[in-house]
């Protein structure tokens, strides 16, 4: 295998969430799985199997308040021993009641600082568990014309945003994203990247844009908002999923594996850019899964969404890079598009069965975690925990 290629694969990072290892769902119904997780310490449990099996899977996301936890020093210590470190930090502004009209936009004070003191304290837990990244999704929006005003609805993001930017510990980053819609089916504060990004520009250079694949209207092209991001510097981190229609969450590369291998095309063109701000920005991009597995086993259903980052990375870094760019100067627009498909339609699954063998991991990740019989252990050992529908429910089961 070629060394720089061995290099690359080697160096690969996906962090997986700690909500994906529970019982959560869509917004409708959420289908108690046997063994799915019933709190953060069960949840490294399960983000160590995808470890272990894959070996480009250490980073776990912590969501508060459904993480919190009394220590986070043990919780960093507990994670640790499981070849796992805290990744991003997700706060929550949007199931309070107080947030019915908005969180850190609402039209009342109050309400504002009660956000802003919810980001500010996930903050401090970045600190106490040595996580780099506050990621930042806020449900806040309008049903109808007229419910508010816009513009003082952007000043008060704005203002939220300065805050806790000035606040974040040396070496950190707020990741903003952005939805189209939902739950707000008006107007949303953060509707697309350019709201995202002019935020970004005017709080500070820690604060750097996150793309979720889910989030944008059908046809958008998400990798040309890559390739801006990345030439901007501004690109921090990605929630990979996929949808069929509106924010679906389902496993990355399912629906439309094409599109992730032309994401993983630019960020690595990204990395080997001549552009000393690009190529920083492209090598320090968070890697995130955001998918809440409704009917799917939880472990299997995070370990196939790794394997399928990890394959699209590999063919990624097969486009032969100098062909391309011959055939780009020349406008030759065929010869271009087919350097990008051979590389697409090239099975990487050998090559990845040889990096498997190389570092002692499982050749096949599927079949060794379905022959492990992890998913039945868990299920005698945890049961099956019920509950509503929606979000998860928080229960403290370790003493």
């Amino acid at each position: 295998m070629n060394a720089d290629l061995l290099s690359a694969l080697q160096a690969q990072r996906i962090e997986t969430p700690s909500w994906g290892y529970g019982n959560s769902g869509t917004r409708f119904k959420t289908f108690a799985a046997p063994g799915a997780a019933r709190d953060i310490w069960e949840k490294l449990d399960d983000a160590a199997e995808v470890q272990r099996l894959t070996g480009i899977a250490p980073g776990v996301a912590l969501h508060i308040p459904w993480d919190e936890v009394e220590d986070y020093a043990e919780l960093k210590k507990y994670a640790s021993e499981r070849g796992l470190h805290i990744g991003a930090i997700n706060p929550n502004v949007f199931q309070d009641e107080e947030y019915r009209l908005g969180s850190v936009t609402h039209p009342d004070e109050d309400v504002r600082e009660q956000a802003t003191a919810h980001l500010l304290d996930c903050v401090e837990i970045m600190r106490q568990t040595g996580s780099r990244d506050l990621s930042l999704w806020f449900a806040d929006g309008t049903n109808y014309a007229g419910q508010d005003d816009l513009r003082a609805r952007k000043r008060r993001m704005r203002a939220a945003l300065k805050r806790v930017h000035g606040a974040l510990p040396d070496g950190s980053r707020m990741l903003v994203e952005y939805k189209l819609f939902e739950p707000a089916f008006y107007a949303t504060d953060l509707f697309d990247w350019g709201a995202a990004y002019s935020h970004c520009l005017a709080v500070g250079e820690k604060a750097q844009v996150l793309v979720d694949l889910g989030h944008h209207a059908q046809g958008v092209n998400i990798e040309q908002i890559v390739a801006f991001l990345l030439d901007e510097g501004r690109l921090g981190g990605f929630h990979f999923n996929a949808r069929r229609y509106a924010d679906d969450d389902l496993i990355v590369g399912t629906t439309n594996p094409f599109e992730l291998f032309c994401i993983y095309a630019e960020l690595v063109s990204g990395a080997n850019s001549a552009d000393d701000l690009t190529r920083r920005t492209a090598q320090n991009v968070a890697y995130m899964i955001d998918q809440s597995h409704n009917i799917e086993p939880k472990v299997e259903a995070m370990l196939q969404s790794v394997l399928n980052c990890q394959e699209a990375y590999a063919a990624a870094l097969l486009v032969d890079r100098d062909l391309l760019r011959e055939a780009q100067e020349r406008g030759d627009v065929l010869a271009a598009h087919r350097v990008l498909t051979e590389a697409f339609k090239t099975d990487v699954r050998p090559l990845l069965r040889e990096l498997r063998g190389e570092l002692g991991l499982p050749l096949d990740p599927i079949r060794a975690h379905r022959e492990s019989a992890y998913e039945e252990k868990v299920a005698r050992e945890r049961g099956t925990q019920t509950g509503g529908g929606g979000y998860p429910v928080r229960e403290k089961v370790r003493s």
